[in-house]
């Protein structure tokens, strides 16, 4: 093969990233679909994989249309995983092998290949490129990422005793004098393609470690797993997952709470018991610009209260009050009016609202939220509950929609305006 022959020929297979997502999980059920920071875990991967220059191609494989219909939205392609090898004992390469099998057959050849694990909701994209250049220049068959410890390993012996496994028991050097290990996090393997095919599992031939931070190495399989990365994501860490967390909203409706979203969750009472709310102008504003672009705004309730009638009587909007399951009355409105509750936005402020944020496409915090809800919100908002909140996810709803706040196209017509400013 000439130069050019070789050159053509690698200009017609691509980097491809696969990331296997079945239904079935025994230790956190639809544990794919779970949450983290507002976003599916099989979201979070493709995201970290979309966003390295080095992939080509993001493919999830899996046997459950949910997670293929999540897989399709956030720009995967998906291939359907067959029952035989979506079991308790399937093994991953099963699924890596199948869905290479699967792009083959549809024309697109695999040279390198990026096995990424849904359930590290924290993958290093810097560190997945470094893999993939690594490989991809020749200098390795296989990386993977892990994080460096000093840690002292133990096992249990036969008798009940304990012994040293990475150490002399009877010997504790200090850090700096030891030799550390490394830990795979599981949250990503890169392998060449050919040689994976050959020795079909996914250590072969020249092995690379490519470090990762400490803090992106938490893998979930347990239930008590999944609340420390939601709590590590409600505290930041969410940035090193590059999510699209900022900046458009992209969604078909915009449903909220009142207390504590429209309001900022006081009431003055007078001598009479009769209740009075502070709310905002501006969010006001922010409602009529979404119904002048044909996103409707649905405020649902808990509590019945006249005011709330009267705010979304004059907002225009619909409004739902004294509801004992707020998620079951958000379901039955996106199905009358056939929006896929992936095309929601759920804007909440307390525990009461997380039903509703684990349904929807885009759950929304403001600030002062119960930290429940912050670790639920895939973005937290700027403004606070009413003073601006509703206006700041107006204006990204309509940046989705390239409709600036003040262009012609969003300013409604006067009288919408008197009755909503």
């Amino acid at each position: 093969m000439t130069a050019r022959e070789h050159d053509v020929a690698r200009e017609q297979t691509r980097v491809v990233a696969i990331i296997p997502a079945r239904g079935g999980s025994k230790g956190v059920p639809g544990k794919n679909l779970r949450r983290v920071g507002g976003v599916p875990l099989v979201a979070r991967a493709i995201a970290a994989a979309k966003a390295s220059p080095a992939i080509d191609l993001v493919v999830v494989s899996t046997d459950d249309e949910t997670i293929a219909a999540v897989a399709r939205e956030w720009g995967a392609t998906v291939v359907e995983r067959p029952d035989a090898i979506s079991g308790d004992t399937a093994t991953s390469e099963s699924a890596l092998l199948h869905a290479l099998d699967v792009l083959e057959s549809a024309g697109t050849r695999t040279r390198t290949l990026a096995f990424l694990q849904a359930t590290s909701p924290f993958i290093d994209t810097d560190a997945l490129t470094t893999a993939v250049a690594e490989v991809e220049a020749g200098r390795t068959d296989s990386a993977f990422s892990a994080v460096e410890t000093y840690g002292f390993l133990w096992r249990t012996e036969a008798d009940g005793g304990a012994s040293g496994v990475n150490h002399d028991a009877a010997h504790r050097p200090r850090r700096q004098d030891r030799e550390p290990h490394f830990l795979e996090t599981g949250a990503f393997y890169v392998m060449d393609a050919a040689g994976f095919r050959e020795a079909g599992h996914r250590f072969f031939g020249r092995i690379r470690i490519v470090e990762v931070p400490e803090n992106t190495a938490i893998e979930i399989d347990t239930a008590e797993e999944l609340d420390v990365a939601r709590a590590m994501a409600a505290a930041g860490l969410r940035s090193i997952a590059p999510t699209p967390i900022e900046g458009p909203i992209d969604v078909d409706a915009v449903i909220t709470d009142f207390d504590g979203v429209h309001t900022d969750d006081r009431a003055f009472v007078d001598a009479d018991g009769t209740e009075f709310v502070r709310v905002s102008r501006s969010d006001g504003m922010g409602v009529a610009l979404l119904r002048r672009s044909g996103v409707p705004v649905v405020i649902l309730s808990t509590e019945r209260n006249p005011v709330v009638s009267t705010r979304a009587r004059k907002l225009g909007v619909h409004v739902a009050q004294g509801l004992d399951d707020k998620a079951a009355a958000l379901v039955e409105w996106a199905a009358k009016h056939g929006i896929p509750l992936h095309r929601l936005a759920y804007v909440g402020n307390d525990v009461n609202d997380l039903a509703c944020l684990e349904l929807v496409g885009w759950p929304i915090a403001v600030p002062e939220s119960h930290p429940l809800v912050l670790a639920a919100a895939r973005t937290v908002l700027t403004a606070s509950g009413g003073a601006g909140a509703v206006r700041e996810v107006a204006e990204r709803v309509l940046a989705a929609r390239g409709i600036a706040p003040d262009s012609p196209s969003a300013a409604p017509a006067a009288p919408t305006m008197r009755s909503n400013a």
